[in-house]
Order: C-alpha cells, then structure tokens, then sequence
C-alpha cells in the first residue's frame, strides 16, 4: 500500500500528457525563430530566473522571492520592447496557414491548378525573360498569413498579371523596379514593396539584398518568394526561410503548382 501510495505521482493523466506536450512544442518553435540571434541569450536568462524565482519560493525565501519575482515581473516587460521583432515574427507563425495546416486540410477549401494557372504562367514567362537579360526581380505570392504591412510600404496596382507587366515593371528604368511585387487574390496588389531582411548569419556572404528580403519575409509569413538575381541571373524560389536556388523556368512552374495549389 505504502509502494502504490508512493508512486501514484506517475498516474498521470490524458491531460496533462497534452498540456506537456504543448508547452514543448511552444518552446520548441520559440528557440528555432531566436536561434542565431541576441534572443537566443535571453530566452536562456528568462529560463534561468524563472527556475531561481520557484526554487526561492519552494524553499520559502519570502523577501528573495519577492525581489526575484518583481525582477521577472519588470524584465519581461522590457524584454517585450526590445524584441518586439521577434516576438512578432513568433505571433505570426502562430497565425500563419502552417500552424493551422492541420486544420485547413481537413476543413478548408483547396484552391485547384485553374485559380492560379494565369499567374503562375505570367511569373514564369517573365522569370524566364529576365533570367537572360540579367533583370533583378522579387515577387512575393500571398497565401494565407496577411500581409498589409508589407503592402503599405509599396505603391498599389490592383492589375491582372501578366509577363508583360511584371517585365515593364521590374525593367531597369522603371520608378517600380526597386522593391518586391506582391500578388494577393489573383492580382498584382502592389510595387516597390519593402520587405524585412532576413538576418540568418548561416546565409552566404553572395547572397544579396533581394534573396535577404525573401528570405526575411517567408521567415515571418507562409508567403512563396520568387527571386531573379541582377548579377547572375538565375532563379531562386523561397519558402519558410528556406532558399532553392537556380532552377529552370519549367522548374519554377512546377514548384509554384506545388506548393500554392497542394498546400
């Protein structure tokens, strides 16, 4: 009886097992977005003051406890105003379409090939032309993560796409050639987009200003970046902070089917 009595602490139920689980998870995901950065750091001393704060007062430690907890209490606040970056990249993983894949895979509407066979079609030809004539393009592909903000900082175009005009406007000479195109519903929503640099310092050192803004931006969104180097011209696409690069038009074609028609 005294056995059974001492080891009913590993009756664990349905519960908790999931809210461990969960907690795990949560922490897993928030390590890989600070991983390489000053955050990283931070999350280890936040840890590491919470343990002290729980250990003081397990052992009743009341005027340490309360030092401790008012240094956790004000450190957190701080700490959300410094990196508000990263806890805003880690708010919009929270929202994007992959953490809530498992959801829209079982209750969503899938979009077929016909829905995005017009612009698909358009980003390869043009992708194609400015592959040879060595023209820097960044087109980004809305999904499900909003991205108003970054469509705030380009100027609107509402337009059908086409090669044509995603050529004319990535076209050296062009006042929109700067910046990144972004196609939301089917459309050209806007040019000359701002996006946020990637700052992964694993990235080669060739790797330019364009493919860190793609990079920058499907880091924080479920976005697709398509990417046309002004220096080699080769295409790259990218998707979850993660670059494939030089690939075919036909490639590019099939990667795009892929990944905005079987998500």
């Amino acid at each position: 009886m005294t056995l059974l009595a001492d080891l009913s602490f590993i009756n664990f139920r349905f519960i908790d097992v999931l809210d461990i689980l969960i907690v795990a998870i949560l922490f897993f995901e928030l390590y890989k977005l600070t991983k390489g950065t000053a955050a990283v750091k931070l999350f280890w001393i936040i840890f590491l003051f919470y343990v002290i704060w729980k250990l003081v007062g397990y052992f009743h430690f009341t005027l340490l406890s309360g030092l401790v907890g008012e240094i956790f209490s004000v450190g957190i606040i701080a700490l959300m105003i410094i990196f508000q970056p990263e806890i805003r990249k880690f708010m919009l993983f929270l929202g994007n379409g992959k953490f809530l894949s498992f959801f829209t895979d079982k209750f969503g509407k899938q979009e077929d090939f016909n829905a995005y066979s017009n612009e698909i079609l358009a980003v390869q030809e043009a992708c194609g032309h400015m592959s040879k004539s060595k023209t820097g393009a960044l087109i980004i592909f809305a999904r499900q993560t909003p991205l108003d903000d970054f469509l705030q900082t380009g100027d609107p175009i509402d337009a059908y796409p086409s090669n044509e005009l995603l050529e004319n406007i990535f076209f050296k000479n062009s006042p929109l050639h700067d910046g990144a195109v972004i196609i939301k519903d089917h459309r050209i929503a806007a040019a000359r987009c701002i996006l946020p640099v990637s700052k992964n310092p694993d990235l080669p050192q060739e790797v330019g200003l364009r493919h860190r803004s793609a990079l920058g931006s499907t880091e924080m969104t479920d976005a697709i970046a398509v990417v046309v180097s002004e220096q080699t011209g080769t295409i790259s696409v990218c998707k979850a902070g993660k670059l494939t690069r030089d690939i075919s038009p036909v490639e590019l074609r099939q990667m795009l089917i892929m990944e905005l028609t079987e998500d």
